[in-house]
């Protein structure tokens, strides 16, 4: 649902006459199609309310048989992108069973290790970024683990650092640390990654709580509140008061605040001392270790936030802080509703969030925080499952940027064989994808959870459209410009291989039926796959490089159309 205004970004500019004499694929009878229209679709944050509402059991959708085209869905959803293979897994496993043989796999290969292991500790890099971009792009692409690596990912959208803002040494260690702590924790239980993310020295250097001191009386300095003001804000809790479906409690049609300056600044005297395990600098191993506690710059006296008070500081409050915080109301409905939002909807209707909330408080054992719960109940509800969301005006979103190109790397095999992966850092809105993994520059992320297009249909519609925050007419034409290069000649030795696709090249039906299924999931209208169509057969099988320019119009013209941006 989107206003044609909002949906306007100009005629795309793309360029033609690559090395493999790639045609221009957005060119029809000569003439350049109009700009992309994106649609992104999603159902309202539902009503205010003052009393917790009933909360619905679990609404699983267990079909007789999964259809090759409801399990690339469901792959699109759980995964960096689909590859035949494991739609023909997910078709025989189904989904729960797939879950669980992605909650088996071991870890792969550590960003930290891989870098270690590609020389990246050499003294050279010392003050460098280098290999952070192509550890995280060939982890993305290349490894089994996917649903680790889409619930990692949906976690560092969520609880964000960016690299950029990490000022210390060894930069790309540092943060490489701080994404591996989100994926060897993905399957874990959120209480874990909330100790992980505060002992993180990368966490500590972006949000300036590193070193933190307590308060001089003779100077007047007061501890360092950004960490203990975001931690609560952004990372668990919300600025107003939710009931368990994520619907705002109010009093007398007022949201409640979840917290106060008070409870802010006692919650960062809790936050002071922790400080780096080492202070040897000349290797990144300092950055893998958790931050420690340095007793002279610690606050040891009361501290109260969020109706508990501790004191005598050191680790044994910072427990508390975070035991507190995991206990309190709105932590279930506030990280569900954003992983669900990260993975499957933009608007997902206050039933789907209480059902995942409900799984986020108790596991069904008890357990509080089980993070396979919480990603089983929202990839297996009827909300995520059921075919009705492919036609309905309340349900989808629009893909992040990365997915997009992760997408089309994974279908298309896409490998470096020197390992260079010289995709790099794509967040430039001019020429690249206005976005890259762990390159956020602030912590409310590239595009934040409530953000709705101003003046669109998505905005009178009480909805919300998270990516349209970085989604404008330079953005798009970038978007559609770099994914043509990288679809035609790759980037340096990181390249596709379309050795499988190349063998429908001269069947336009079939060729297009592929792309469809794998790459877009099956949400290619009809309207646009008669398009495509069309302009593949434009180009001779016959002709020289007819069989790749073919294959190369079908796969651009999908990565550019709002069936494929749109993800339902």
């Amino acid at each position: 649902m989107l206003d044609s205004e909002q949906a306007d970004a100009g005629a795309f500019v793309a360029h033609d006459g690559s090395a493999d004499g790639f045609v221009d694929p957005l060119k029809f009878g000569g003439v350049i199609t109009p700009a992309l229209l994106l649609a992104a679709c999603g159902g309202g944050d539902g009503g205010s309310t003052a009393a917790p509402p009933v909360v619905s059991p679990p609404v699983v959708v267990a079909p007789a048989v999964i259809t090759p085209t409801q399990a690339s869905r469901f792959l699109a959803q759980s995964t960096m992108g689909a590859t035949r293979p494991m739609i023909e897994s997910v078709v025989s496993r189904r989904y729960e069973g797939w879950i669980d043989d992605q909650f088996a796999l071991p870890r792969a290969t550590s960003h930290w290790d891989w870098l270690v292991a590609n020389g990246y500790s050499a003294a050279t890099y010392i003050n460098s970024e280098a290999g952070f971009d192509v550890t995280m792009w060939r982890q993305m692409i290349v490894e089994p683990d996917q649903l680790r690596q889409r619930v990692g990912m949906a976690l560092l959208d969520l609880l964000v650092v960016g690299i950029g803002g990490v000022n210390l040494n060894w930069k790309q260690f540092a943060t490489a640390a701080y994404v591996d702590v989100l994926l060897d924790n993905a399957f874990g239980n959120y209480r874990t990654i909330m100790d992980a993310i505060t002992t993180s020295a990368a966490m500590g250097s972006f949000l300036t709580f590193l070193g933190n001191r307590k308060a001089n009386a003779t100077t007047g300095a007061q501890p360092d509140e950004n960490y203990a003001r975001e931690l609560m804000q952004l990372f668990t809790l919300g600025l107003y008061q939710l009931n368990t479906d994520g619907s705002v409690r109010t009093s007398n049609g007022v949201p409640m605040e979840t917290y106060t300056p008070a409870d802010v600044a006692g919650l960062a005297r809790v936050f002071t001392g922790l400080s780096l395990a080492s202070t040897v600098s000349t290797t990144p191993d300092r950055y893998r270790q958790p931050l420690v506690m340095n007793a002279a710059l610690n606050e040891t006296g009361a501290a109260s936030f969020l109706g508990t008070s501790t004191s005598g500081g050191g680790m044994a409050a910072v427990k508390v802080a975070l035991d507190t915080i995991f206990a309190h109301p709105n932590l279930p409905p506030f990280v569900s509703k954003q992983l669900i939002q990260r993975l499957v909807t933009s608007n997902p209707s206050v039933a789907y969030v209480g059902r995942v909330s409900a799984a986020f408080a108790n596991n069904g054992a008890g357990v509080r925080g089980d993070m396979k719960a919480v990603i089983k109940a929202i990839l297996l509800d009827t909300e995520a499952r059921s075919d009705d969301a492919l036609t309905s005006t309340t349900a989808g979103k629009l893909r992040e940027p990365v997915m997009r190109l992760t997408a089309w790397a994974r279908m298309f095999k896409v490998n470096s064989p020197s390992n260079a992966w010289g995709i790099g850092d794509t967040s430039s809105q001019s020429n690249r994808l206005g976005q890259t993994m762990g390159r956020s520059a602030t912590v409310f992320n590239f595009f934040r959870p409530a953000y709705s297009p101003p003046a669109s249909g998505i905005s009178n519609a009480g909805l919300v459209a998270p990516e349209f925050q970085i989604t404008n007419e330079q953005s798009v034409v970038a978007y559609v410009n770099y994914m043509q290069g990288l679809v035609a000649n790759g980037t340096g030795d990181t390249k596709a291989d379309y050795t499988d696709i190349l063998t429908k090249a001269a069947d336009s039906a079939a060729l297009v039926d592929e792309v469809n299924l794998v790459l877009a999931a099956g949400q290619l209208s009809a309207a646009t796959v008669t398009a495509i169509r069309a302009a593949v057969d434009s180009v001779a099988a016959t002709a020289t490089n007819g069989p790749i320019n073919r294959v190369g119009i079908a796969i651009l013209l999908t990565l550019a159309s709002p069936d494929f941006l749109t993800l339902r």
